[in-house]
């Protein structure tokens, strides 16, 4: 396929979301998300988090510096803490902290030369993939606000990065759990929503993961079951990948149940 635009997908992709909570009242700002203990301010409110991060590592790498030391040894109570912020803030306030961060996320990203490398949490990356990782995040939490509301969300060939991520980072999960990864390589072969063939990973690879984009991604934010996705393996190392796919670093959670959700 044609290399897609990542920061104007990411745009796309954080407007998406913005467009979820946009009209929503006070009682559904409050309602609880399948992420247990988190309501969807909370998922907005660690959106407009996360890009703050980005945009101060984009655009004042010093900065950021000084930011993530003091969360070097704990950084998911770090995380939560920052959250803290955000408390009491009422809709429309958090609404506006979210669309500020966001787009001065993004614009940061997109003026860093993209041979060029952004600091991150374990080590730099270049804009291009930070991006990545910013429709990631955009994807796995906006799918707990539309649980959340019962709606559906369009599904669209911007998931081509969040795809691509994940094959980067295919051995989170596994980190995450205190595992070794196995030494070898998997074959990813998607169909996206648009129809388009997606492959990634060397083609003489014996273990493959083949199926729905869309659903390899739900699967790599755990935000569906295994079971309840068009998602296969060949290889015992790869169907083991399944049941340890994660997109993000730290604890993986608790994922969701089978049959949880009905689509």
């Amino acid at each position: 396929m044609t290399q897609r635009d990542v920061i104007a997908d990411l745009t796309a992709e954080a407007e998406a979301v913005d467009a979820l909570v946009a009209g929503i009242d006070a009682a559904d700002w409050a309602r609880p998300t399948p992420a247990p203990g988190w309501t969807v301010a909370n998922q907005i409110a660690h959106l407009a988090f996360i890009f703050r991060l980005a945009g101060t590592a984009a655009a004042a790498p010093e900065r950021f510096a000084a930011m993530t030391a003091k969360a070097a040894e704990n950084f998911e109570g770090a995380v939560n803490g920052a959250l803290r912020e955000f408390d009491g803030d009422s809709p429309e306030v958090l609404l506006g902290k979210w669309r500020t961060e966001r787009d001065t996320a993004i614009e940061a990203l997109a003026a860093v030369p993209p041979d060029q490398v952004v600091p991150w949490l374990v080590r730099p990356l270049p804009p291009t993939v930070l991006a990545c990782a910013g429709t990631m995040e955009c994807f796995g939490h906006g799918q707990d606000i539309a649980d959340a509301l019962g709606v559906a969300r369009e599904r669209t060939d911007r998931l081509w990065h969040l795809a691509w991520f994940a094959t980067l980072t295919w051995d989170f999960g596994y980190q995450s759990r205190g595992l070794t990864a196995p030494d070898v390589q998997f074959r990813y072969e998607l169909t996206a929503p648009s129809g388009d063939l997606w492959e990634f990973g060397p083609p003489t690879a014996e273990q493959r993961i083949t199926g729905s984009a869309t659903d390899f991604c739900l699967l790599v934010t755990r935000r569906r079951h295994r079971d309840d996705l068009d998602v296969k393996a060949v290889g015992d190392d790869a169907d083991a990948w399944l049941d340890l796919a994660q997109a993000y670093r730290g604890p993986a959670g608790q994922g969701r149940r089978p049959g949880q959700f009905s689509s």
